[in-house]
């Protein structure tokens, strides 16, 4: 993958992004911040800067979906972007990303959201959030 250099406002916004999408999807779900476990995303994206620091800053591993595995959960997201779609093949990366690092039990607990140019979903093992 080719990612254009980034401004050092694309990185803050990205930094900021992150964080309010991850604190945004744990307090709609009830979930106690201690309770994230990972952060994943495709193998793409996982030098992002926003994605790295989010992982840092929440000590957690950051687990980075090759295609195969994003394609395969695709048919369990509850969004779809045409766009991104034609450009990775799955209907929403960060869904089918948490879908995928869930393993086959897992379930999304809310479609994804968008903050500035990030896009985040949150995904459950358990029956209960």
């Amino acid at each position: 993958f080719f990612f254009k250099q980034k401004t050092a406002y694309e990185i803050r916004l990205s930094l900021v992004g992150s964080e309010m999408c991850i604190r945004d999807r744990l307090k709609a779900a009830s979930c106690a911040p201690e309770t994230l476990s990972l952060i994943a995303t495709s193998d793409g994206k996982g030098g992002e800067p926003g994605i790295v620091a989010a992982s840092l800053a929440r000590g957690v591993p950051l687990v980075l979906v090759g295609p195969a595995d994003l394609e395969a959960a695709g048919t369990r997201t509850q969004s779809s972007s045409p766009r991104v779609l034609a450009l990775t093949g799955v209907p929403s990366v960060a869904e089918a990303a948490a879908l995928a690092a869930g393993g086959p039990k897992a379930r999304l607990l809310f479609p994804r959201i968008v903050v500035g140019p990030v896009t985040c979903a949150l995904a459950t093992t358990d029956k209960t959030p």
